[in-house]
């Protein structure tokens, strides 16, 4: 935890975080446009002293970096001839779970799509547990966990809540980031 804090720190950047440690939910985070998202996201929480797993395509997980995403808490997760959606898997998995945190990225890539994934808001809503949106904002090198998210079941009002909400914040890569519906 300290030497999380430390390094975000020492690089400038600071966390903030207003949303209860709930023992179960996601941690919908974005804007999502660098492989530097994943190192800031997760020494954001850990320097708050919580623990969230993730999942990665399953490239990712080959040697050696397997080993140090696992050690991370992440999972591979391979995209395709799949007999489960991911998205029954983790609920499932939320059910089954006493504790769990799982961070997601709706986006689904550091390019820019103005396509966000829905899957998160029907894991959310099947499985009962909040949505906590975590934001990079790196003008201000600001890290936000201030708002929890209860999914209504109407996906696109959902989603275009979300992406207004994600619509203040700044991008390391601003011209790889939409919250437009297209």
């Amino acid at each position: 935890m300290g030497f999380s804090r430390f390094l975000l720190r020492i690089f400038g950047w600071k966390v903030t975080c207003t949303v209860p440690d709930y023992p179960k939910c996601i941690i919908c985070v974005a804007p999502h446009t660098s492989n530097m998202d994943f190192v800031l996201g997760k020494l954001a929480y850990m320097s708050i002293g919580r623990k969230a797993g993730f999942l990665m395509k399953e490239s990712w997980f080959r040697w050696p970096l397997g080993y140090f995403f696992r050690a991370l808490g992440g999972g591979p997760w391979a995209r395709k001839n799949q007999k489960l959606s991911l998205v029954d898997v983790l609920v499932e998995r939320f059910k089954e779970s006493d504790e769990l945190a799982i961070a997601i990225t709706p986006e689904g890539t550091r390019s820019r799509t103005a396509k966000w994934h829905t899957g998160f808001l029907e894991i959310a809503r099947q499985a009962g547990v909040p949505i906590t949106l975590g934001a990079f904002d790196f003008k201000d090198k600001h890290i936000h966990l201030e708002k929890t998210f209860i999914p209504t079941g109407d996906n696109e009002a959902d989603m275009r809540a979300i992406k207004d909400y994600y619509s203040q914040f700044t991008a390391k890569y601003p011209e790889k980031f939409s919250t437009e519906d297209n």
